[in-house]
């Protein structure tokens, strides 16, 4: 476990990019279920336990990068064609005795409920992101998808790794609610989440097009690299919204940040209010029915 921060971003990365990445125990357990009918496993299926879990999604694709064939020389952005270059029964070969968050986090409780929060919130903004893109009939719903599931991702290894440290993040702001979100993380982690996110998408040799969806994306408190790229791109602004929608939401549907985000998904989409009300599954007055769980 990382107890204090590393000098600089190349130190982050070169520790990241050589760690043995945790994985949910469901995740585990559900692997281990369809590797009792390896030979008949039906690769969407395994996709679909797969991108359950950012971690495990990332340690595929970074697998697949480490592993990428001389005559491969189109990227691969989605799980489905990861699986497709992998096969099943080599998956299963490479992926097993695989380390868990549970246990990693045993003596980190708090650090350990940080990452379950941000992994549910992941999940429910590439749940949208996947439902819109959709709607815009986009040519790969599938990049969308893993795009959206990894944008938090430093977070959470952040987590994993050095669950101390965004906890003092959290404290900082919770003392100084005027304090910017990359203040905080110079101040604790002696880098910008933002950079440490754009090193390790080069790092990993993540595929270009995917790395452009996650990385022209504004972390909370930073600006774009290229405020054209999330203005004009209505893929970026897909994951974009959707993970302001999450992250917003998850304060309560009274989060004062929501009406912009509201007419925005509105614009993306090209609906009314009513109508994006109702694909949210909120009532007439933006808030969940009383007999829906938040």
């Amino acid at each position: 476990m990382i107890e204090h921060p590393f000098p600089d971003t190349d130190a982050w990365v070169l520790f990241y990019t050589q760690a043995n990445l945790p994985v949910l125990r469901h995740t585990l357990h559900a692997l281990e279920k369809l590797r009792e009918h390896a030979e008949t496993v039906n690769g969407r299926v395994l996709s679909s336990v797969i991108l359950q879990d950012p971690l495990m999604t990332l340690r595929v694709l970074a697998y697949l990068e480490e592993n990428r064939r001389k005559n491969q020389r189109t990227d691969i952005t989605t799980i489905d064609r990861a699986l497709m270059m992998i096969g099943v029964e080599p998956f299963f070969r490479n992926f097993e005795s695989l380390p868990l968050v549970e246990e990693q986090l045993k003596a980190h409780p708090k650090a350990l409920l940080g990452l379950l929060k941000d992994i549910r919130r992941a999940r429910k903004a590439t749940h949208w992101a996947r439902e819109w893109a959709i709607w815009r009939h986009d040519l790969d719903v599938d990049e969308i998808t893993v795009a959206t599931l990894l944008h938090d991702i430093p977070d959470m290894l952040m987590w994993c790794f050095a669950p101390t440290l965004p906890l003092r993040v959290r404290e900082l702001q919770a003392q100084n609610r005027n304090l910017r979100t990359t203040a905080a993380q110079q101040e604790v982690y002696g880098i910008r989440l933002q950079d440490l996110h754009l090193a390790l998408v080069n790092a990993w040799h993540l595929p270009k097009l995917l790395a452009t969806l996650i990385t022209a994306i504004p972390q909370e408190g930073t600006e774009s690299t290229d405020d054209s790229v999330v203005t004009d791109n209505p893929r970026v602004k897909n994951v974009s919204l959707a993970v302001d929608l999450a992250r917003h939401s998850a304060n309560g549907w009274d989060d004062p940040a929501l009406p912009d985000d509201f007419k925005a998904i509105e614009e993306l989409l090209h609906i009314n209010h009513e109508t994006l009300l109702h694909k949210l599954g909120l009532d007439e007055d933006g808030k969940l029915p009383e007999t829906q769980p938040r």
